[in-house]
């Protein structure tokens, strides 16, 4: 996930006891506001901080959560997981991208943020075609018991606000889930370690 590596500020961990059982333990929130969800490094910082804004009110603005976005595209394919969800609001009209996993194939889904509708269709990926490091990822993904819909539960309670992206990242050799959430005026990047989530 791209969005939720582009900025840094000191880290907080928090440890979540009640939540053991039913999803990831650790969290590890990294408050701060980025410089945009979809900067230019070359451009102007008041324009991508005005296209911030308007990104974050069309996603307020918006009837369809992420969870349920990403439960609307697992519909589609028996046994699918998702594996990557962002909000794009500056399209014309504001969607999810949702990547999901099954079997062999990732699945790409477009849903209209305010109905729920897919939205041109879907395209399917042949899980060969990616690179090396995807692959291993997205096979850590069908070991391990957590989803990336229970990341986005915890971060968002972590967080104290309304997750906005999530997806898979790899650091030190363990896969993590990141989820972006807009807690008040921040975003906020949560990195949940799920157990058993350990890569090459």
């Amino acid at each position: 996930m791209t969005t939720a590596k582009r900025w840094t500020s000191g880290l907080l961990a928090l440890v979540l006891p009640a939540l053991l059982l039913a999803a990831p333990a650790r969290a590890i929130v990294t408050s701060g506001t980025p410089t945009s969800l979809h900067s230019d490094p070359d451009g102007d910082a008041e324009a991508d901080r005005q296209a911030v804004s308007r990104e974050i009110e069309r996603f307020r603005s918006s009837s369809i959560s992420i969870s349920q976005a990403m439960a609307i595209a697992e519909a589609r394919h028996a046994g699918a997981t998702t594996a990557d969800v962002s909000f794009d609001g500056a399209t014309g009209v504001p969607v999810y991208r949702v990547k999901t996993l099954q079997n062999d194939r990732i699945w790409r889904h477009t849903i209209n943020a305010a109905t729920g509708e897919i939205v041109g269709g879907e395209a399917a990926l042949p899980l060969a075609e990616l690179d090396h490091e995807d692959r291993d990822n997205l096979a850590a993904l069908g070991t391990i018991r957590h989803r990336l819909a229970d990341a986005v539960r915890v971060a968002e309670r972590a967080a104290s606000g309304k997750a906005i992206s999530g997806g898979l990242v790899r650091e030190r050799g363990r896969l993590n889930f990141a989820i972006v959430v807009i807690s008040g005026d921040d975003l906020k990047e949560v990195i949940l370690e799920p157990p058993g989530a350990r890569t090459k």
